[in-house]
């Protein structure tokens, strides 16, 4: 954002590239990046000046999104299919099995219950682990159809295409941390590994990461959220997607976005440019020095 020049002043770096975050949380998740385009929609368009720079971004928060309650909202949506009090979930593994009351199910306002459900219920969710069919479950749970317009991401919401380098921390970052694709990994790649984790059954699973158990039967449809958000939401594609770096850390610090809220509320980031600030005039601290050198012989 700014650099001490040759010059001795500082200024805006050239050709520097900004980069794009991407926060996936609990209840929600977030896609921020400078388009090459100007922003059409004023509802996304944040404007920044920073060190005496004006930056104009794309910005956008998809509330239910996070990766809790979309889990929330795949189960409600399995359980709404047929109304039984037997849940088969084909994101789950096979082997693994839970009971869920309705209430407990239905206790967020990302879901809606249905009239004929009694909260007291007990549903009993099996696992099938059957990655096709939780693909085109988790599929479900979004809109991608933009129409001629504009460009969007999903549900309707405008969206210029993706641009430049992002860094996808929190949640993104988490799930790919503990299926080992954090490094710089293909797409196809990325596929193949949670295709694989996704086709293991639970007894396996707990035998192979019994440090993990408390997460341990999301990690395939989170892996198949984050694959279907970044490439059917936010229009990620195959040349596109090694411009995604899954960190946790940006210069040994933990990247969050209550950080970046508390900076910006706080006016700690300058919106001018920063002044080197001196004493003396170099001059003046020359004659100084000789003077004192002088004194001294």
């Amino acid at each position: 954002l700014g650099q001490f020049s040759f010059a001795e002043r500082w200024e805006h770096p050239e050709d520097t590239e900004v980069l794009g975050a991407l926060d996936l949380g609990g209840a929600s998740t977030q896609i921020t990046f400078q388009p090459g385009v100007p922003v059409e929609d004023t509802n996304t368009s944040v404007f920044f000046r920073l060190y005496g720079t004006n930056y104009s971004l794309y910005s956008h928060s998809y509330l239910c999104y996070g990766q809790t309650q979309a889990l929330k909202m795949l189960l409600a949506a399995l359980h709404q299919e047929n109304m039984t009090a037997q849940i088969s979930h084909p994101c789950y593994p096979r082997g693994y099995q839970e009971n869920v009351t309705v209430a407990e199910l239905y206790d967020s306002p990302c879901v809606r219950a249905p009239s004929t459900a009694s909260p007291a219920q007990v549903l009993t969710v099996t696992g099938t682990g059957d990655p096709a069919r939780c693909s085109t479950a988790v599929q479900k749970l979004f809109n991608f159809s933009c129409g001629a317009a504009r460009p969007c991401g999903f549900n309707g919401v405008y969206q210029p295409p993706v641009r430049g380098q992002f860094f996808a921390f929190a949640g993104f970052y988490y799930t790919f941390s503990f299926l080992n694709l954090t490094t710089q990994k293909s797409l196809n790649d990325v596929n193949a590994t949670i295709l694989a984790f996704c086709k293991r059954n639970w007894s396996e699973l707990e035998q192979t990461f019994p440090e993990a158990k408390k997460y341990l039967h999301t990690y395939c449809s989170v892996g198949i959220y984050i694959l279907t958000l970044l490439l059917d939401g936010f229009k990620f594609n195959e040349h596109t997607w090694s411009n995604i770096h899954f960190s946790r850390q940006a210069a040994n610090t933990d990247i969050g976005w209550t950080l970046g809220f508390m900076l910006n509320f706080t006016n700690m980031i300058p919106a001018e440019p920063l002044e080197l600030v001196k004493g003396h005039q170099p001059g003046l601290w020359a004659g100084a020095v000789s003077f004192i050198v002088l004194a001294l012989v």
